[in-house]
């Protein structure tokens, strides 16, 4: 992402959504652990963490080493409430804002730990933070899917900065706009699995969904429209634990350098 002013040394951002853990994930909280060794700069959470009221503990023991950098996260629908069965079918229909909810999940102590060891939490709020000597701004909106977003809570101009950000679980267009009209540099999302089930297509394969209204097209990766910030939207590592499928959309975290612009 070439967003930083000339002369600004390389960040190096670790960019990771959607690890729905459970306490039986025993891979995935391995593969996690690992991922320290990509040596980041700053780590950005975009949310569902949880699949299982066991899990907070789970969660912050396979971030530990994570945890010693700077970070920033926001929460998930999957962080609130506990996934309950339901016609994985119904992922691929038009999303009509219904939901179905199991018990609520233990998301405030995940939140008081995240936040115990330096971790800032957007959801509602921006925070500010300096790296390699580049001011970062990021701000950061409550789930859309839960329609709990209200980006007016962190609306307006960016501050004294040098690159300013946008963080949050599911790419809503409302939220891509909103970030669009204040001028930010870049936003990091999460939710979609890169459309979870994609079919093969020429040059790659095509995402049948993004489970909001986001365009198909930007499912996953780094996506560029002209006159908005740049848009990187994480496959995640997970799936539900009643949806334990994808296809041609393997699990995904991402090291993303933020560059000086040319």
């Amino acid at each position: 992402m070439p967003i930083l002013p000339a002369g600004h040394d390389d960040i190096r951002v670790l960019h990771f959504s959607d690890l729905h853990l459970t306490p039986a994930r025993k891979k995935e909280i391995a593969d996690i652990k690992t991922f320290i060794s990509l040596k980041p700069d700053l780590v950005i959470s975009t949310g569902d963490f949880l699949a299982d009221k066991k899990a907070v503990p789970v969660v912050l023991a396979a971030l530990d080493e994570l945890l010693n950098l700077p970070g920033l996260f926001v929460f998930g629908s999957n962080d609130y409430y506990e996934p309950v069965p339901k016609n994985p079918l119904k992922y691929l229909l038009p999303n009509h804002g219904k939901r179905v909810h199991g018990p609520e999940l233990p998301w405030k102590l995940l939140d008081a730990g995240l936040q115990a060891r330096g971790w800032k939490n957007i959801n509602t709020s921006r925070a500010t933070l300096t790296i390699k000597k580049t001011k970062i701004e990021a701000r950061g909106t409550d789930d859309a899917h839960l329609e709990l977003d209200d980006y007016s809570t962190v609306a307006g101009d960016p501050g004294d900065c040098d690159v300013a950000i946008g963080v949050t679980h599911a790419p809503y267009m409302r939220i891509i706009e909103g970030m669009t009209k204040d001028n930010l540099d870049a936003i990091f999302a999460g939710h979609t699995h890169g459309g979870q089930v994609r079919l093969p297509w020429p040059g790659g394969s095509k995402a049948l969904t993004t489970n909001c209204d986001l365009p198909n097209w930007r499912a996953r990766g780094l996506t560029v429209v002209k006159a908005e910030p740049l848009l990187h939207v994480s496959a995640g590592m997970g799936t539900g634990p009643f949806s334990r499928i994808r296809v041609a959309s393997p699990p995904e975290v991402s090291l993303v350098t933020l560059t000086a612009a040319f």
